[in-house]
């Protein structure tokens, strides 16, 4: 699987020096000539063999290409699934393609075929491609030519094929041409004894590089292909376990001696199938390439060293009789190699020349002796039924089988009077024997094996006689399960194996198989497959014989990042869990890429797991995430201790301390670098202990950062000025040097600042050089990497006309590719992205203002997935597109929320191959003309972070020097203005948008932290929604604050809002005072219930209003909203029946100040109040949160705390306490705002008068404030100063006097 993303290769020097040792390698194809020579059409006749033929003109010597003797190809007599044309190539061929035609001028063709190819002629292999059994498409007519080039070249003599469909007007039809080369390589084989031994030229050897090939074939599960060792623990052993490739490999370590060198690379499975595979291992140092059949892993072996050191010899085909035993029992290789090359030398061909000691066999051959194994292959519709002893008191069979299900049929018999049924169940074999006779019943189960479902192959053994049932599993005869029942059984001479699909009296508790079987043996007496396949011997049905056609399709292993594959015969699964991907390859990251993605979806401050590169190499880990009101700080820590101590170190032997960090350097490198900005605190304290001497000196200590590149300079300073922070700044101690600890000072000194150059960053080590003189010491503090900003996540491109778009290289995704990015637009239609290649294509488009579409093809014809939203798209706000395809299915997402999946076809996807560049903002394809013409439109609007496996295009950069293309994109707040609660205003960034907080009560990202104070007893905090007059000051320096506080300080409208707790009662929480007796209170009374008092003039005395008889002073916290509007403007002092008041939770606070209702005084300010408030809000402003951020006049202790917004602990008022709960009956609340002192009670009749005659009071009252105009409300945007025009009203001038008793109208005060 390819992928943009950078992966560990081997360097360039290594990868030239393989190539030229590798090219000379015999065996290997000729590289001076292409490999595409016909092999068919030169062979004779008798080359060509079939299944059956129809007639002598169209027997199979007549099936070359383009020929018309005979009928012009050939048929077979009848058109089945069992038939097959063989060609035998005369030796060993090189094949890279191969072409069919139908019969000359007829209506017989094939229009499918597989292909079989074989050393031997037995033991078939089918040709796989992409993890699947190949069905190659055929032809449509009888004269055109089909020709496909195999993806993986075959090595083989035989070929097969087999026709799978074919004409509907005829019958079956083919002519072929096979196209390759010639083969030939040295060949020897091993007896499980033998040992070829390959002497260095000198006792040890110290390797750095090495190149190893072979091509292997065996039917042995285990065995030692290759083994060195050297004295001082190094080795490198290459075998077989359980069929599958085994790679370990030592070059030592420091610590624990060996120990930790060791690696261990597993790859492949099934390697017993008896057919070659090929091995390639070419190390460089540490880093080390591993390839079987093609498929290639890249890894880095442990410890600490790259050189390999052996002894004396490396062997083949098992472990050296004279070397130490490290060997663990283990069994040599039985099987053929050929072309085995180790640094440029052929073992093989120096073997022949007997350079090599191979005295340890016994008959060395030359030639591989195949092994006499005839496989059996069933699949859900096949049965095998073979014939054993009839009416016989004994049942005997054995044989081997292999499975990747855990359930199936293995043999079903119906005895004389019985049945017997042996099956698999759950991975463990299961045997049923029913037997009725003599008007007994004998039942016998027996269970042995687990896990069998493994694909290894596994050997069983069943006898059934009288009195005795024996299973015997893997020739494990302790472990073998016997039953002491009685029983007697009587033969019926007929078994089926893999399958049993007649009708019976007592069905079987399966009825089919999945999976191959071998050395069948039945009644004792060995199957005769040979006759079976001539029909002489008992009968089969769908059954392929003399081959095995498992696969495992989780080798290689296609679940990503850690993904655990599971599979039955017909396909596999991946399990994601504690992965952190998702998806059915694990392909998906389930985690944002940066700390500012996670603002973006609404979250806060916290500890957050992240994955830069999202489908990418690289894993998730966490890191912290501070959320500030302008900045995302994403934080990686390290195990470093503040202040670590340090001696003894000096130039010669420095002190390197290690800096590890909670995500590896890949990972953190990859945040630095898509980071707006990074700092990392660093902290040199000493005593007689210098730092960096001058700057042009040799430093004593240094730091080593990314990259291992050693940097001299400090905290506060940059790359290539050699200096400390205080030298740069020129503050140091001593004016003579450019650090304070170069002084060499005996007193503690310190030199600290922030290093800034991101490129640089995070440091991974420090080396100190001077604490080795008596008296010397030094403490290292190194801060942890943070960075903020993510430029990937905002890097955008605004698409200004249809025509215009960017150009990337080709899109790279073969097997897999998975495709994310956000777009804005409010046009109603445009491709996205789009990337061409023959046939293959990708493109992802807006097809309407609701559907988008994902759309491609990847050799098996077009796909088109679409999801359509509820909504418009083209709304002009952000929407997020994810599109994914890989080999299990494709799957397009929109706005988390839309989502559709298609699967794979049954043969699964074939590779993407594209070659066109990857166009963004249109159509591949689309020209200016197109365009005018009405085709494919270009896409108008932004795209941002585009990632493509894993990799951000850089959309901006490519925009810069496009026309029609614009750099970045506005309108973040259309999107997530929603995200700024309380009132906080959304702004406007360029990467980004900033919740302006000002003007709430509210701090944080999204204005959702409660900004609040701990109260002492005298604490009081004094706003004024003016500033205090100058004397002399002019009259436009007065008008325009004025203006500025309109809302602020109109009286007929009041929004309030505070939490508060308190323990303690009476207290006033809040004031507002005005001109003259005006004025608002909340107040908390002596038994701790809740009133507002209003006092706008024209009263005897203000009104009251209970707002709740609980006792709020509990120490519990409380919120309080309340407002008020004035409703009807003609009779202002009716304001109060629009007064909303609601608790809530939240706290209170105090008022403790002059020149308020004495009354009020006496009642509830002693001794005032102590508590918690918090989100203190006046119309539009905040006083508390500006008395802590020093804009407010504050008299007392004022500590800043959140204590007064705890989560509520106690219910909210209920509607039959709330007095001002809207009953459904009640079309107002008037009858509930009533002065202080009347009965809650008092009768109805009694409150109407009530109301009658307080409403005629409030009329005059209205009246005569009219009339005199002596106070009020002044709806005027002018000053109101003494220093106005002689027309202004004689009362704003006596307003505007300096008389300290009276207070500006346009001047209240809050007092907390």
């Amino acid at each position: 699987m390819r992928r943009p993303a950078q992966r560990p290769t081997l360097f360039l020097s290594i990868v030239f020096w393989i190539f030229c040792h590798v090219s000379g390698t015999r065996g290997a194809l000729p590289t001076s000539q292409k490999c595409d020579e016909a092999l068919a059409s030169p062979l004779p006749h008798t080359a060509f063999t079939s299944s059956s033929v129809f007639s002598s003109g169209y027997a199979p010597g007549y099936a070359k290409l383009n020929r018309r003797g005979g009928a012009g190809g050939w048929s077979p007599l009848d058109s089945d699934h069992y038939q097959w044309l063989q060609v035998d190539l005369g030796s060993r061929k090189q094949v890279s393609a191969i072409a069919t035609q139908g019969r000359y001028s007829s209506s017989d063709w094939t229009t499918q075929y597989r292909l079989l190819y074989s050393d031997t002629g037995r033991n078939w292999k089918p040709y796989n491609q992409d993890g699947n059994i190949w069905a190659f498409s055929g032809n449509s007519n009888s004269e055109s030519a089909v020709r496909h080039d195999l993806q993986q070249g075959v090595v083989a003599r035989f070929l097969r094929l087999i026709p799978l469909a074919w004409s509907e007007e005829g019958r079956i039809g083919l002519r072929i041409e096979v196209y390759g080369c010639s083969y030939w390589a040295d060949v020897i084989n091993f007896d499980g004894q033998g040992v070829i031994s390959y002497r260095f030229k000198v006792k040890k050897m110290k390797i750095i590089k090495d190149v190893i090939a072979l091509r292997f074939k065996t039917s042995e599960s285990e065995g030692v292909i290759l083994h060195g060792e050297g004295q001082q623990g190094d080795y490198i052993t290459l075998e077989l376990r359980k069929a599958k490739l085994l790679l370990q490999i030592n070059l030592g370590s420091n610590q624990y001696g060996s120990i930790l060198g060791h690696t261990s690379v597993t790859t492949g499975s099934l390697l017993d199938d008896n057919h070659w595979h090929s091995v390639m291992i070419e190390r460089y140092r540490r880093n080390v390439n591993f390839t079987l059949n093609g498929h290639t892993q890249h890894f880095r072996t442990n410890g600490e060293f790259d050189h390999l050191d052996l002894d004396y010899e490396l062997s083949f085909g098992g472990m050296p009789y004279s070397g130490k035993p490290v060997g663990g029992g283990k069994k040599n290789f039985k099987g053929c190699m050929e072309s085995i090359n180790y640094n440029g030398d052929n073992i093989t061909d120096l073997a022949r020349r007997k350079k090599l000691d191979t005295s340890s066999f016994r008959n060395l051959s030359f030639t591989c002796v195949e092994a006499h194994t005839f496989p059996v292959f069933f699949n859900t519709t096949s049965f095998l039924q073979l014939p054993g002893r009839a009416n016989h008191d004994t049942a005997s069979v054995s044989f081997q089988f292999r499975t990747w299900n855990p359930d199936g049929l293995l043999l079903f018999s119906n005895l004389d009077d019985g049945t017997l049924e042996v099956s698999l169940d759950d991975g463990r074999i299961t045997v049923h024997i029913n037997v009725s006779k003599a008007g007994r019943n004998y039942l016998v189960d027996l269970l042995s094996g687990s896990g069998l479902n493994d694909g290894q192959w596994h050997a069983l053994r069943l006898v059934a006689k009288e009195s005795f049932a024996m299973l015997t599993v893997d020739g494990d005869e302790m472990s073998a399960v016997r039953s002491t029942s009685p029983l007697s059984i009587t033969t019926g001479g007929t078994y089926h194996l893999g399958g049993y699909f007649l009708q019976t009296p007592f069905p079987p508790s399966k009825r089919s198989f999945q999976g191959c079987m071998q050395a069948i043996l039945v009644d004792d007496q060995p199957a005769d497959l040979h006759a079976v396949e001539k029909g002489t011997v008992g009968a089969f049905e769908n059954v392929s014989l003399d081959m095995c056609a498992i696969i495992d399709r989780c080798m290689p292993n296609h679940c990503e990042h850690g993904g655990r594959c599971k599979q039955t015969w017909d396909s596999f699964s991946c399990t994601c869990d504690g992965t952190g991907y998702s998806g059915a390859t694990c392909y998906t990251s389930i985690f944002e890429p940066s700390c500012e993605a996670y603002k973006h979806l609404g979250r806060s401050s916290d500890t957050y797991w992240i994955d830069p590169d999202g489908s990418g190499p690289l894993g998730p880990f966490k890191v912290n995430c501070n959320m500030t009101e302008d900045k995302v700080w994403m934080m990686v820590m390290n195990n470093l201790p503040p202040k670590t101590l340090i001696t003894g170190s000096s130039r010669e032997k420095r002190t390197v301390l290690q800096v590890n960090y909670s995500a590896s350097m890949d990972q953190v490198t990859a945040i630095t670098t898509s980071a707006e900005h990074c700092e990392q605190q660093i902290a040199y304290s000493c005593r007689m202990s210098r730092l960096l001497n001058t700057p042009d000196g040799t430093p004593y200590t240094w730091w080593v950062g990314r990259g291992s590149e050693k940097h001299f300079y400090w905290g506060g300073s940059g790359p290539g000025i050699q200096k400390c922070a205080c030298g740069i700044e020129r503050n140091c101690t001593d004016p003579k040097y450019d650090c304070n600890c170069d002084a060499d000072a005996k007193q503690w000194r310190e030199d600290s600042g922030l290093l800034t150059y991101k490129e640089h960053l995070p440091v991974s080590q420090v080396a100190v050089g001077d604490t080795n003189r008596l008296g010397s010491e030094a403490k290292l503090t190194v801060g942890p990497l943070r960075c903020y900003g993510d430029n990937n996540y905002w890097n955008a491109a605004s698409f200004t006309t249809p025509s215009s778009y960017l150009h990337f290289p080709t899109f790279q995704g073969e097997t897999s590719a998975d495709i994310s990015f956000y777009f804005k637009t409010s046009a109603p239609y445009g491709v996205f992205l789009e990337n061409l290649g023959n046939t293959d294509f990708i493109r992802l488009e807006l097809k309407s203002p609701k559907v988008v579409s994902f759309s491609f093809d990847v050799g098996n014809g077009p796909v088109e997935l679409t999801v359509h939203s509820a909504t418009p798209l083209n709304d002009d706000q952000w929407h997020r597109v994810m599109a994914e395809r890989n080999i299990k299915e494709a799957v397009l997402q929109l706005d988390q929320t839309h989502r559709t999946s298609h699967l794979a076809p049954a043969q699964g996807h074939t590779r993407l191959e594209l070659f066109s560049q990857l166009y963004v903002g249109k159509p591949a394809s689309l020209t200016c003309q197109d365009s005018a013409a009405g085709g494919q439109r270009g896409f108008l609007g932004c795209i941002r972070a585009l990632r493509m496996n894993g990799v951000t295009l850089d959309l901006e950069e490519r925009a810069k020097v496009t026309p029609g293309v614009k750099p970045g994109c506005q309108g973040h707040c259309t999107s997530f203005g929603m995200y700024c609660r309380n009132g906080g205003k959304c702004v406007e960034r360029y990467n980004g948008y900033l919740c302006d907080c000002t003007t709430t009560a509210f701090n944080g990202p999204f204005c959702t932290a409660d900004v609040g104070g701990f109260f002492e007893a005298g604490t009081m905090v004094k706003y004024n929604f003016m500033p205090e007059p100058v004397p002399g000051a002019s009259k436009d320096s007065k008008a325009l604050p004025q203006q500025l506080m309109q809302n602020e300080v109109n009286l007929t409208k009041e929004e309030v809002a505070f939490s508060f707790s308190t323990s303690s009662a009476p207290a006033i929480l809040m004031y507002v005072s005005s001109k003259a007796q005006d004025y608002l209170a909340v107040v908390l009374r002596h038994n701790g219930s809740l009133q507002v008092r209003y006092n706008l003039g024209g009263l005897k005395e203000p009104f009251a209003i209970d707002v709740d008889q609980r006792n709020l002073a509990n120490g519990q916290p409380h919120s309080i909203n309340m407002s008020r509007h004035n409703r009807i403007p003609d009779f202002p002092l009716c304001i109060y029946t629009s007064l909303l008041v609601s608790v809530f939770v939240g706290s209170l606070f105090v008022v403790k100040t002059g020149h308020i209702d004495p009354v009020l005084i006496e009642r509830h300010n002693t001794p005032g109040f102590v508590g918690c408030l918090s989100r203190v809000q006046f119309n539009g402003v905040a006083p508390l949160k500006s008395a802590l951020r020093k804009a407010a006049q504050s008299q007392g202790k004022l500590v800043e705390s959140n204590c007064g917004a705890s989560p509520l602990t106690i219910p909210t008022m209920s509607a039959a306490t709330d007095p001002w709960h809207l009953d459904a009956k009640s079309p107002s609340n008037e009858e509930r705002v009533i002065p202080d002192g009347v009965n809650r009670d008092s009768a109805i009749i009694g409150g109407i008068i009530a109301v009658v005659i307080f409403t005629i009071l409030c009329t005059l009252a209205f009246l005569i404030r009219y009339m005199f105009r002596h106070k009020g409300t002044y709806h005027t945007n002018e000053a109101k100063g003494s220093g106005e025009s002689a027309t202004e009203p004689a009362d704003t001038a006596i307003i505007g006097t300096d008389n300290p008793e009276t207070i500006d109208e346009s001047k209240k005060e809050w007092f907390i």
